[in-house]
């Protein structure tokens, strides 16, 4: 198992219940999440990735489970991992996803590639 699967449903079931409109696509090693066409949260292993305001990813970074997400060597600023200590709790996942949501309408999405002939 490349992500965890229990918690990727837990994730489906608050789109759901919210009626967010959503695709789950597999993408780096786990499943990606995407609203209105861009990243809005994944799954890794056993960690949620989460796409949050970068005006409040300092603060962010300091309550229990969250932490950095650094795929490349650098810190990926608005980007962070969540453990189990944030996501365990039903009321703890929700908040995190919510915080994903408000984000969402003002992410940027990534740009298309263009499709070799």
């Amino acid at each position: 198992m490349a992500y965890n699967e229990f918690l990727a449903d837990r994730i489906a079931q608050f789109f759901r219940e919210k009626s967010v409109p959503f695709e789950a696509r597999k993408m780096m090693g786990g499943l990606c999440f995407m609203v209105d066409g861009k990243m809005c949260v994944g799954v890794t292993r056993d960690e949620l990735m989460a796409r949050i305001d970068p005006e409040m990813y300092e603060s962010l970074l300091q309550r229990p489970g969250c932490k950095e997400m650094n795929f490349t060597g650098r810190p990926m600023k608005g980007f962070v991992f969540l453990t189990d200590d944030a996501t365990d709790l039903d009321v703890d996942l929700n908040e995190w996803l919510q915080l994903a949501l408000d984000f969402n309408p003002k992410a940027k999405a990534s740009k298309k590639r263009k499709k070799k002939s």
